[in-house]
């Protein structure tokens, strides 16, 4: 905005306050991965009441993030926010001290529609806190730190807290963090929604439900299914796609829309929404798979395979942070092409792996690849969520932020799927006429399944027989990640390039650019909230 007010010191310290939830949610998701054997020892839980543990999180938080973030703009983005981390704290308590699988079961589906409520109110408020383009930028680079620095700190606070304490320790790291929003918030978080905001459609709330959760759980059951194509996923994803349909049509009618598609008119917001989520993919497919290798190629134990995975989040919150210096010296377009160039360099050392020799060379060149791949998606995620909350009126904030937050989970859930199924057809392609002869038939089946299947076979063997199905078997895996990894590369590059497309916003080219986008949707204008255009009822 053109003579935007600048941000004072209760302005950043409040952004202090709205980085708490954002690193909590990133701690507690990536430290139940290390409690739930525990945990499921102690409750006696079976394997599909594992699966529920894990995933009813993320199917709340992906059905309800769209809902939240325009519930938000109605009611008040602070009030949601404070609302959703009272419930946070509520269900940290009753997950920490479940007595019953069920129990926990439902403590964590609660924790999912409380953590729907966080993240795109404390992105919408740093969008409403924030008007000045510059302060905005560095705020979001903070916002964006903590949250991928609480992705990488979260096993290794996890695994510490495993050491020492109970399982239930790590849901209760929610508890103070919680306090201290309820006590700050209130003092230095500005109340913004939407005066002229509609009612709530309730109908439109069901058809998103309908459509995002029947995809996810799709997606998640090609995964687990490995290269078969069963009709249960293939189904579940034709329900959402014809969901998806209907709710879009339905919002295009819409006077005030559940979410206001309108804005993928925009070029940059369309651009940079596809960029959230193919980074998604690639990070979370090549994540997949390099913790796996650690683990069941070299053999660490979870603990140590979080210390060393830890660089790809670190570097990640690197290159954020950084990303407000890099913009004083480049434009925003070519620091976040540049950025994914780089990290397309950073994929394909991973594809060097077998070339140097695989698990006798250690961890070096798997840490150093995913490293650099993550330090150059830093300036896609600051500046990338900057376009998403900056471009919208600050009325609509709530709505555009949790479009961004719902392209970033799409995209990771979709990596895992495709990525981690390209993973598994390679090994099993591999393991097909290589297992030794000698090996018997029941063991030899696990081994063609997973590395997993492998190792543990492995372990009944003489120890020449292990040795031989042990090298078949990491030789097959190395295959599939280099695969990925050359997956990864040329998707990061044609990312870099297609960047190369956003306006490059120099002087009042972009603001020019963006006022005639608006004007073709309708949409208001961010300076004056009058709409433009003669459709923004249509």
């Amino acid at each position: 905005m053109p003579h935007a007010p600048k941000a004072g010191w209760r302005e950043w310290a409040g952004l202090a306050v709205l980085t708490l939830p954002t690193l909590l949610v990133a701690l507690d998701i990536n430290s139940l991965f290390l409690a739930l054997p525990h945990l499921s020892a102690d409750l006696g839980t079976s394997g599909a009441e594992q699966l529920w543990i894990t995933d009813i999180y993320g199917f709340m938080v992906a059905g309800l993030v769209v809902t939240m973030g325009t519930l938000g703009d109605r009611i008040g983005r602070r009030r949601l926010l404070l609302i959703g981390g009272t419930a946070f704290g509520l269900a940290s308590l009753l997950a920490a001290y479940s007595v019953s699988p069920a129990m926990l079961i439902g403590s964590r589906a609660v924790l999912g529609v409380a953590g729907a409520t966080l993240m795109p109110s404390t992105l919408a408020l740093i969008g409403n806190m924030f008007r000045d383009a510059a302060q905005r930028g560095t705020a979001i680079a903070v916002w964006a730190t903590c949250q991928f620095a609480g992705a990488a700190l979260g096993p290794v606070l996890g695994g510490i807290l495993l050491r020492h304490f109970w399982w239930g320790s790590v849901f209760l790291l929610a508890v103070p963090i919680m306090v201290i929003l309820l006590l700050a918030g209130p003092l230095l978080l500005p109340e913004f929604r939407n005066p002229d905001a509609g009612r709530l459609d309730p109908a439109s709330v069901a058809l998103s439900l309908l459509a995002i959760l029947p995809i996810v759980y799709g997606i998640k059951q090609l995964a687990v299914g490995g290269t078969g194509l069963s009709a249960v996923p293939l189904s579940a994803l034709t329900v959402g796609a014809v969901f998806a349909v209907v709710f879009t049509r339905r919002q295009m009618r819409l006077r005030d829309p559940l979410l206001d598609l309108r804005l993928l008119a925009r070029r940059s917001f369309r651009l940079v929404l596809v960029a959230l989520a193919l980074a998604g993919v690639v990070m979370a497919g090549t994540g997949l798979l390099v913790t796996q290798y650690l683990q069941s190629v070299l053999g660490f134990d979870p603990a140590e395979a979080a210390l060393w995975f830890a660089p790809m989040g670190l570097a990640v919150a690197l290159g954020t942070m950084l990303t407000p210096v890099i913009v004083r010296r480049i434009s925003p377009t070519a620091a976040i092409a540049g950025g994914l160039a780089l990290s397309a360099a950073g994929t394909g050392l991973l594809a060097l792996v077998s070339e140097v020799g695989g698990d006798r060379q250690g961890p070096v060149l798997i840490v150093a690849g995913i490293a650099v791949l993550a330090l150059g998606t830093g300036p896609l995620f600051a500046l990338g969520t900057d376009i998403v909350v900056g471009s919208v009126p600050p009325e609509r904030a709530g709505s555009a932020a949790s479009m961004s937050e719902t392209s970033n989970f799409l995209g990771g859930t979709l990596g895992v799927a495709v990525l981690g199924t390209v993973g598994a057809a390679v090994y099993r392609h591999h393991m097909s006429g290589a297992v030794p002869s000698r090996v018997p038939a029941e063991a030899a089946q696990a081994a063609r399944e997973t590395v997993a299947g492998a190792n543990g076979a492995a372990a009944g063997l003489p120890p020449a027989d292990a040795a031989e199905l042990l090298r078949t078997a990491h030789d097959a895996f190395t295959g599939g990640l280099v695969t990925v990894g050359l997956i990864g590369a040329v998707l990061f590059a044609l990312l870099a390039l297609l960047m190369t497309r956003l306006p490059r916003r120099s002087g009042h080219d972009g603001d020019t650019a963006d006022a005639a986008e608006r004007s073709a949707v309708g949409e208001p204008d961010a300076t004056t909230g009058h709409a433009r255009g003669a459709h923004r009822d249509a």
